[in-house]
């Protein structure tokens, strides 16, 4: 069972090094992932002026090659005492993906910059740029090859015989995105976002081979619905492509408040959500928000083929993030959803 895992894992990163195959950073909790979903969601807070928080995602543990995927994030609003229908956006953000037995692994440094306008008392629109420095690698190492077959196992002493044990590739990507949001100031906000990832195309490969990254487009759409006092309704969609791959998730938060609050920032509430991911998998979360923090974990469960291999075993991700404010005076932030200030 161990040499056929090891063979699994080497057709893998093969096959992912060759083709261009390899997973894209993603989160199931991509509402908690603002940086990456887009941009334009750079300084773009309901209640606060900045915001730090980290993802973790552990994926198909069961089978030989998973994926562990971490994320750390913090960004700011500007300018928003001193600018009347206006402010901007900036912040960073670092991820490390890692894949399967010889670590193919991708660690990006990305820096985002935003300008948010409000256009009416209902309207804004939000406009992103960010720029990342990526690397790419793998520890061939760490894999067993068959010249160190002996008959009778894989002897990981014996020479693999190859010339470069660790390949490493580096690259600048570059992304952009757009939001349109819609609030009427008391209990409804909606906002659309699009976003465009791969807009230079970098090459990504470890042997000079032409090969691309494609163009990845992202849309979503976000409601927030206060629909009675303790209740709020966060239903949103979620689609991307890239190449011949998609992903499609649809689903809605459930937030309960947990007593009494002065106003949004300081509510503590009880988060529910589910979502569906088409042709793949089931998703629940849970979690708890309290002055301006929150905890998330969420799991999916494989409804695909996949889950033949991983027992329905999907993946398994948290969130925490923090929200703060830099200003004493923020009585106009007293309604949820409302992102004016």
């Amino acid at each position: 069972m161990y040499t056929m895992k090891k063979i699994v894992s080497l057709f893998s990163f093969i096959f992912s090094i060759t083709f261009g195959f390899a997973q894209g950073l993603h989160f199931s909790q991509f509402y908690n992932a603002p940086m990456l979903l887009n941009p334009a969601n750079t300084g773009l807070l309901k209640d606060n002026d900045w915001r730090a928080g980290i993802n973790y995602r552990n994926q198909w543990a069961t089978v030989p090659v998973s994926y562990s995927t971490f994320s750390a994030y913090a960004d700011f609003g500007l300018f928003r005492s001193k600018w009347e229908t206006s402010w901007l956006g900036t912040g960073v953000a670092v991820w490390r993906d890692v894949a399967g037995d010889g670590n193919l692994a991708l660690t990006k440094v990305q820096t985002n910059l935003a300008y948010h306008v409000l256009a009416s008392d209902k309207i804004s629109f939000s406009a992103g740029m960010a720029m990342s420095y990526n690397q790419r690698s793998v520890d061939y190492s760490k894999l067993s090859f068959d010249v160190q077959w002996d008959e009778f196992s894989f002897n990981k002493n014996a020479p693999n015989l190859e010339s470069n044990t660790k390949q490493k590739t580096t690259y600048v990507d570059m992304v952009a995105g757009a939001n349109f949001s819609y609030y009427n100031n008391s209990n409804l906000y909606i906002k659309a976002s699009f976003s465009a990832m791969h807009l230079n195309q970098p090459t990504e490969t470890f042997y000079g081979a032409p090969n691309k990254i494609g163009l990845r487009p992202v849309a979503n759409v976000e409601v927030i619905y206060l629909a009675g006092e303790k209740i709020i309704l966060n239903p949103t969609f979620y689609y991307t492509r890239q190449k011949k791959a998609s992903e499609m998730i649809a689903g809605s938060l459930f937030n309960i408040k947990a007593g009494e609050s002065r106003s949004a920032k300081d509510a503590n509430e009880i988060v529910l959500g589910a979502f569906y991911r088409v042709k793949d998998a089931i998703i629940g979360a849970a979690g708890y928000k309290w002055n301006s923090k929150q905890f998330m974990v969420s799991y999916d469960h494989t409804i695909s083929d996949m889950a033949e291999g991983n027992g329905g075993l999907g993946a398994f991700e948290f969130s925490l993030i923090f929200e703060g404010s830099y200003r004493q005076q923020d009585f106009l932030r007293n309604t949820y959803g409302c992102p004016r200030f």
